[in-house]
């Protein structure tokens, strides 16, 4: 203990802070699959992983592509005579076909309803490293932006670990479905204000990790509007912006922003995207920052040095993301395929009473426990959630690790496993739910059992105490 104070002691404060939260149920969620992982064979009652959102529904279509296109890759026979060209290149703009690539996959994705300029993007190592740039470049160190609850854990780690930025909560609730209000973001500004805590930006997740959700026009209006009053800026992370698998569709603020250019000041206006889960390719390190802002561009370009993308992955994604025909295929079977393993799940769930939030996008949702809780509480929840990763072995992640102000709600990733997998996880839980609805019901037995003896018991006192009595109806002269 003493030889590891010493050991912090020899570096810095920001390395050694607990800001990168690995304290959270979230990663110790993490560390109890990884100590104890689930195999079919040879780990048949291991802990079933549901706290990765990953998209490994449509890994076969990129594998295809891939062997009808070697010469993509510099590391293949077709590809070599590639290899010095790329091998030696490293540019913080990028290469040129990438960023096009990107910036019309981003178009396409969207529905072709808006446009974006290669010029603006910038790189980065995954939407990670985007967030943190976009933090370095717009706010100082306790300076603070503003979050819908309940939002993803390691935003935390993004944007406030090294930076020295501030997270402040807009409470958001489940009687309306957890929707961002303009009532909800004014009470949470006035409460920085009250703080002396200066407000510099507004953090979007859209579609929304954990809920699911995407965000109507109305609400991305009404955030639009929210900081051009107050001249903060409004950062949107929109990286799953292609798992949307049904009605409504997603709307990005690119649009709110297209749309009315005379109301909005766009140069207040970020987008954070990544390719690691409309893709599944968390491992290529493929973040995006786009901004409508030409100084936070140069400024973020210059911080991109720090994170760059390796000119090889550039190259594959480029010639991949070029091939138009194979984006709109992949994209509409990944729509596919989530909507149906969303489907499957809840359904299965829904047979034993567990309802979610209503969702149409993501690699998880939103499951609703709160009847299963012992205590509505935060410690009733973690109690469940022990529960659920010691004894159920799965590890789903607790809604206070989302920040989320009502305990019971959990997320539950969906689209990291195979069909065999998925069955065997939501056998576990329908298990799990009738087990404690058995419970309850003996439990409710036994105490219907102990009320009829009470009732019985309290009968023949009042009876018997009626005889003695000399006012009692039956020793009345009438009743003889």
């Amino acid at each position: 203990m003493e030889h590891n104070k010493k050991q912090h002691q020899l570096l810095s404060r920001i390395a050694t802070n607990d800001g990168h939260g690995e304290n959270s149920p979230y990663f110790d969620g993490w560390k109890a699959y990884d100590s104890d992982p689930y195999h079919p064979t040879n780990n048949p009652n291991g802990v079933i992983q549901m706290g990765l959102a990953e998209n490994q529904l449509s890994f076969d279509l990129i594998q295809e592509w891939v062997v009808k296109n070697p010469t993509a890759s510099i590391c293949t026979a077709e590809g070599v005579s590639d290899f010095k060209d790329i091998a030696i290149f490293q540019d913080y703009h990028g290469l040129p076909k990438f960023r096009q690539a990107v910036a019309r996959f981003m178009e396409k994705v969207r529905g072709d309803k808006v446009s974006f300029d290669p010029d603006r993007i910038v790189m980065s190592g995954g939407a990670t490293g985007a967030q943190e740039t976009l933090a370095f470049c717009l706010a100082d160190p306790g300076e603070a932006f503003l979050v819908p609850t309940p939002y993803y854990p390691a935003f935390d780690r993004d944007l406030r670990w090294r930076t020295g930025v501030q997270l402040l909560p807009i409470v958001c609730e489940s009687s309306n479905d957890f929707k961002l209000t303009r009532e909800a973001m004014e009470t949470a500004y006035d409460k920085a204000q009250e703080s002396n805590i200066r407000v510099k930006g507004l953090l979007l997740n859209n579609p929304s990790n954990p809920l699911g959700t995407v965000m109507d026009r109305e609400t991305l209006q009404e955030a639009a509007n929210f900081i051009t009053e107050k001249n903060i800026h409004l950062v949107c992370d929109e990286i799953y912006a292609a798992t949307v698998f049904s009605q409504p569709g997603f709307i990005s603020i690119a649009e709110i922003v297209q749309e009315n250019p005379l109301k909005i000041n766009p140069e207040l206006v970020h987008i954070v995207y990544s390719l690691s889960k409309d893709l599944g390719f968390p491992g290529f390190r493929v973040g995006i920052l786009y901004s409508y802002n030409d100084s936070v561009v140069n400024c973020a370009r210059k911080m991109s040095s720090f994170g760059l993308v390796s000119t090889q992955t550039q190259q594959l994604i480029a010639s991949m993301l070029s091939d138009e025909i194979f984006v709109e295929k992949f994209i509409a079977e990944s729509s596919e395929r989530l909507s149906k393993r969303y489907n499957y799940f809840t359904r299965g769930l829904s047979q034993v009473g567990i309802g979610s939030l209503n969702s149409n996008a993501g690699l998880y949702f939103w499951m609703d426990l709160r009847r299963l809780l012992k205590e509505q509480t935060t410690d009733g929840e973690m109690e469940l959630w022990r529960v659920i990763i010691n004894e159920v072995k799965l590890n789903v992640s607790p809604g206070s690790s989302f920040h989320c102000s009502e305990p019971g709600w959990f997320r539950v990733c969906f689209a990291n496993m195979d069909d065999e997998t998925v069955r065997v996880a939501l056998r576990r839980i329908r298990n799990f739910v009738l087990q404690d609805k058995s419970a309850a019901k003996k439990q409710c037995r036994r105490r219907s059992k102990l009320e009829i003896s009470l009732s019985f018991r309290r009968r023949d006192d009042i009876i018997m105490g009626n005889v003695m009595s000399p006012h009692s109806p039956m020793s009345s002269p009438l009743v003889q």
